[in-house]
């Protein structure tokens, strides 16, 4: 198996590290091999190809990117590992909504190394925790009309894929202060609560979840 080459490029500006993603996918070809680039940045908001600023209540001093990616309104700042998997989906032999599910794989896979079990919502990708029990191994019951009920949201999830090849990514909260998730709706969801590892009382170092995260990813997208 070919996996794919893991960066570490610390702490990195949006900006740049969004322009890098555009630069080597635009000049990247069928031999090109893939890597995943894991990073944290400076506080930002950004916003998806379809993102509606009514879903930002109050930016404050915080920047706002809008991006070619999927997805509504996320943030990003320090205590968050940020994955950019850059991969030829052609090469790999999938579709979008198969290298969804392996991100997904790999953020859950990630977070049952430290002991929580995350969640998928149909329609709503990212991972979720049951906050009422974070550490519990229970299939999550499906809920009534509000589909987040009971639930924080700890990962994001938004990418683009052009010519076969995707670019940006994952984010997985690990130890930030949360406070700009309150000024926003996460991902488009009014109400809906964001945690981080910290928060369900977990310890842990953003680079040795970084490290996990690399890995699983790897694991997952190898060809």
């Amino acid at each position: 198996m070919t996996r794919p080459l893991v960066r570490r490029l610390g702490r990195a500006d949006y900006a740049a590290t969004l322009g890098a993603m555009r630069a080597f996918t635009a000049a990247r070809d069928a031999g090109t091999p893939d890597e995943i680039w894991l990073c944290e940045h400076p506080p930002v908001y950004t916003l998806g190809v379809a993102g509606q600023t009514r879903h930002i209540h109050d930016a404050g001093q915080v920047p706002v990117v809008r991006t070619e990616r999927g997805g509504q309104v996320t943030y990003h700042g320090p205590g968050q590992v940020v994955a950019y998997p850059l991969v030829d989906l052609k090469r790999l032999g999938i579709y979008v909504k198969e290298y969804v599910y392996r991100l997904e794989r790999a953020l859950l896979a990630t977070l049952e190394s430290v002991g929580v079990t995350g969640h998928r919502v149909a329609g709503a990708p990212g991972i979720y925790v049951n906050l009422a029990d974070p550490f519990g191994h229970a299939a999550r019951v499906e809920p009534g009309p509000d589909p987040f009920a009971g639930l924080g949201k700890i990962a994001a999830l938004g990418v683009k894929v052009t010519r076969h090849c995707t670019f940006h990514g994952v984010a997985l909260n690990v130890a930030m202060d949360l406070a700009p998730f309150l000024a926003i709706d996460p991902c488009g969801y009014a109400g809906l609560r964001t945690v981080d590892l910290a928060s369900l009382g977990v310890a842990a170092d953003p680079e040795a979840v970084a490290t996990t995260l690399g890995e699983r990813l790897a694991g997952y997208l190898g060809s």
